[in-house]
C-alpha cells in the first residue's frame, strides 16, 4: 500500500516478500503492495460485498412465474398476473462484508491469512431513456480493514458514467457502456497512490431454467486509457458463467466462475487469473438480505513471482433501498 512503514513483526514477512518481488521485476512498489496488488484485492473481496438475489416478490413469484411446489406437475405451468409497478430509478446500498482470507498480501510465498472487513456504500441513477434503453451514473466507496496487517488496509472510490441497452428480442441479451473512475488511497489520511481511467464494455445473456433457476454468460473487457502511476495499469479482457436458483422465496444460491487475462502496459506482464465464487443469499426483507459468501481464486503470470492462490470465505450483510 502506499507510502507506509515496512513491518518489524514476523507476521508481516508476507507483505515484505511481495515489496521485495515487486523490486526485483522493476515495478515501484508504492510503499509495500504495489498497486496492481491492491486492485485484485479490491476485485476479489469487493464484487461480494452487495450480493443480488432472483427477483422474488413477497408472494412468491420470480420473474412472472410461480416458484415450484411439489405438485406442480398436476397444475401445470402458472403465470402469474401483477401489477406493474412504477419505475424507481434511484438505488441506494448500504452493505458491510467480512471474510477470512488465506493469503492477505496475494504474495506467491510466505502466504499469511488475516480477517477482512469491507463495508462500502452504493448510490445508483439509472433514469429510464426509452423502454429498453437505460442511462446510468454512480457512486461506490468501499473500506478493505484488516485486522493483523493494518498496513493493507485501503479505501477505494468508484465513480461511474454508462448507458445499458436491454434486447428482449435476442433471448433478452444486455449490452453495458461505462466509464469508470477508480481513486485508491489509504484510510489514515486518504492520501492517493493510485488512479485509474477506464471504459468497460460488457454483454450478458441470460437463460431461464425453468421457473426458479437462471444460467447467465458474460463477457467483458476493462480497457485503461490513462493511469497514475504506469506501471499498474492494465487491461482486462474476461469471460464468466454464473448460476443462481430460488430454492423459496426468501433464500437463493449464486455461483460464479470467471476467467480474466490481464495485459499490463508496462513490465512486458501478462497474467490469467480464475475466480470461483458462491454465495448463499436469505432476503429478511425486500431491502435486507444476509449472506454467506466464498471465492477461491488463482493467479498465472508469465513472471512466477505474481503466481499466487487464495481463499475467501465469511458473510455479510446488504441494505438496499430504491426511489
Amino acid at each position: 500500500m502506499g507510502l507506509r512503514r515496512f513491518p518489524t513483526s514476523p507476521r508481516g514477512w508476507s507483505v515484505f516478500v511481495c515489496a521485495a518481488a515487486l523490486i526485483l521485476e522493476g515495478q515501484p512498489t508504492q510503499g509495500q503492495v504495489a498497486p496492481g496488488q491492491t486492485q485484485d484485492r479490491a476485485r476479489l473481496l469487493g464484487n461480494q460485498a452487495n450480493p443480488t438475489v432472483p427477483n422474488i416478490t413477497p408472494s412468491g413469484e420470480t420473474q412472472g412465474y410461480a416458484v415450484a411446489s411439489p405438485n406442480e406437475e398436476d397444475i401445470g405451468e402458472q403465470q402469474i398476473l401483477k401489477r406493474v409497478e412504477e419505475y424507481k430509478p434511484f438505488t441506494v446500498s448500504v452493505y458491510s462484508p467480512f471474510f477470512w482470507t488465506s493469503n492477505a498480501a496475494l504474495v506467491s510465498r510466505g502466504e499469511e491469512d488475516d480477517f477482512v472487513v469491507a463495508p462500502g456504500v452504493t448510490f445508483m441513477y439509472q433514469p429510464r431513456i426509452t423502454e429498453t434503453f437505460y442511462a446510468e451514473l454512480g457512486v461506490v466507496q468501499q473500506f478493505f480493514l484488516y485486522d493483523r496487517f493494518t498496513e493493507l488496509n485501503f479505501a477505494s472510490l468508484d465513480a461511474i458514467a454508462g448507458v445499458v441497452y436491454y434486447l428482449p428480442q435476442v433471448h433478452n441479451l444486455s449490452l453495458r457502456a461505462r466509464y469508470d473512475y477508480n481513486r485508491l488511497t489509504d484510510t489514515d489520511h486518504f492520501d492517493e497512490f493510485f488512479v485509474n481511467h477506464s471504459i468497460i464494455l460488457n454483454a450478458e445473456l441470460p437463460f431461464r431454467i425453468g421457473r426458479a433457476q437462471q444460467l447467465l454468460l458474460g463477457v467483458a473487457l476493462n480497457l485503461s486509457f490513462d493511469a497514475n502511476p504506469e506501471p499498474p495499469r492494465r487491461n482486462n479482457y474476461s469471460f464468466y458463467v454464473g448460476y443462481d436458483v430460488a430454492l423459496s422465496r426468501s433464500f437463493s444460491i449464486d455461483a460464479a466462475a470467471s476467467i480474466i487475462v490481464r495485459d499490463y502496459y508496462v513490465g512486458d506482464r501478462t497474467d490469467v487469473n480464475e475466480i470461483l465464487s458462491l454465495s448463499a443469499n436469505y432476503r429478511i426483507r425486500d431491502w435486507l438480505t444476509l449472506s454467506a459468501l466464498s471465492s477461491f481464486a488463482w493467479n498465472q503470470s508469465n513472471h512466477s513471482v505474481f503466481n499466487y492462490s487464495v481463499a475467501n470465505i465469511g458473510g455479510g450483510v446488504a441494505l438496499a433501498l430504491k426511489f
